[in-house]
């Protein structure tokens, strides 16, 4: 079997295979997150390709072993445990290095994966499109290089995802690093290929005269419910971690009348692997583009805070920081809230402005929004109109003051400023439409291209 038919050969997951969960808990690592959470969110991502948990523990370090990351008397009760329950799987929630995953699954006797090796594994059985599949599989194959031991098999046509389970009767393929150096080099060249096609989609776009504006967030945040309420779509949306993969657009119409394209985005997760990150630039170049970037995050979880800031980790590795003004976040799930936490939020929201550095204080934190803040229910419309309205406030924000004069008769002129501007002020002589208009300056651009006009700017 060649590497691409290992990785082109993908059916469905076998359900309910029995594992075990280990979360390392390193002593005097401040950066790590709260240890109970961090399992919690371990277990979700396994039981997101519906693997059996039968038991989950968190394990102290007071220094990690270079031969297998846990003590000695760990692995051992770990091998006990595995025995007791009949785990067919222990998963990670570290990153292993090959030799500690080879050592760990010969002393545990069962199959080893670290927390990229079951993200891969999650994003490997969700991709859908051809693109999604291609980011995916350049992504497991830059994590593989170092790990060619059991990795290619695929010879148990039940399993789906990218092989990293393994499974009974696995069967051993060995590959050299210049077949996977190959593979990736093409990969690299298709997805160039993915690049530029969209490159010419968003050239498309902007020529249709519509600004686009991209969802992003933490995995299970809420973007697909909220990307359904705002377009009337139907994407997938589910409690569950990795619930979108391959991105979606749709066209929407804002309450003035203006059309705008709405990307719903992969979710972000904390300690994202960074080879992952590369292998969906395609992809994210959408967000790096858009018009106005909307950081959707789950304002209920007890680890808001520590998710905001691996978003913002993300975004600032794509170059967008804090301080981009097309940047707003929007707070999710305000209906699971107390009423006053709610009010006050609502309060706030009310009050916002279109000014630089806005700050709203909230479950005692004082976020920034460098483009605006706004707390909304995606599941029950609560907050839209107000989120609608700072979508319109931040595109009108760029407008530029013109004096336009049109033909009265010529109503798609006339039409396409109403939809696109602000007219400001307008007199009409018998044969012709003298307006005061702001508009972007991209969009006095196209009207001059589309109508030949020669608006000239007032200061």
């Amino acid at each position: 079997m060649t590497v691409t038919e290992a990785f082109t050969d993908i059916g469905g997951i076998r359900h309910h295979d029995r594992a075990i969960v280990i979360n390392p808990v390193i002593k005097g690592d401040r950066t790590r997150r709260d240890e109970d959470r961090a399992l919690e969110e371990a277990v979700s991502l396994a039981e997101a390709i519906e693997l059996n948990v039968v038991h989950a523990a968190n394990v102290g370090l007071g220094q990690t072993v270079p031969a297998t990351l846990l003590g000695r008397g760990q692995v051992e009760n770990f091998a006990k445990t595995i025995e007791e329950k009949e785990a067919v799987l222990a998963v990670v929630n570290f990153t292993l290095t090959p030799v500690q995953q080879r050592n760990l699954e010969t002393a545990l006797k069962c199959k080893v994966i670290d927390r990229t090796g079951l993200i891969l594994e999650i994003f490997g059985a969700r991709a859908r499109t051809r693109e999604g599949q291609l980011q995916v599989e350049l992504a497991a194959l830059n994590y593989q290089k170092s790990r060619l031991v059991k990795s290619w098999s695929h010879l148990e046509r039940q399993r789906g995802g990218f092989g990293f389970l393994g499974g009974p009767g696995e069967s051993q393929l060995e590959l050299d690093r210049r077949l996977i150096t190959d593979r990736i080099v093409r990969l690299q060249e298709e997805l160039d290929k993915v690049r530029r096609t969209r490159g010419l989609q968003r050239e498309a776009r902007h020529r249709a005269e519509h600004p686009t504006i991209a969802l992003v967030g933490y995995t299970n945040a809420g973007k697909s419910t909220l990307f359904n309420r705002m377009t009337g779509a139907d994407v997938l949306a589910k409690n569950m971690l990795f619930a979108t993969l391959d991105p979606t657009m749709r066209g929407m119409k804002l309450p003035g009348g203006r059309e705008v394209i709405l990307s719903d985005t992969v979710g972000f997760i904390s300690d994202l692997p960074t080879h992952l990150i590369e292998s969906f630039r395609a992809t994210l170049e959408e967000v790096q583009q858009a018009d106005i970037i909307v950081h959707v995050r789950d304002i209920s979880h007890p680890e808001t805070r520590e998710q905001r800031d691996a978003v913002m980790d993300i975004l600032a590795d794509l170059g967008i920081g804090a301080d981009d003004d097309r940047l707003i976040e929007v707070q999710n799930k305000i209906d699971v809230l107390p009423e006053e936490k709610r009010k006050f939020l609502a309060d706030y929201a009310s009050r916002l402005s279109n000014e630089a550095g806005h700050v709203i204080p909230i479950d005692g934190l004082r976020q920034e929004a460098h483009g605006g803040l706004v707390g909304v229910s995606a599941l029950t419309g609560e907050g839209i109109p107000q989120l609608l309205g700072l979508f319109e406030r931040m595109l009108s924000a760029r407008n530029k003051p013109y004096e336009i004069t049109v033909a009265i008769s010529d109503g798609a002129a006339l039409s396409w400023l109403h939809a696109h501007g602000k007219i400001v002020e307008r007199r009409d002589t018998k044969t012709k439409a003298i307006m005061k208009v702001e508009l972007d300056a991209a969009d006095y651009g196209r009207f001059e291209s589309r109508f030949g006009k020669k608006p000239h700017a007032k200061d």
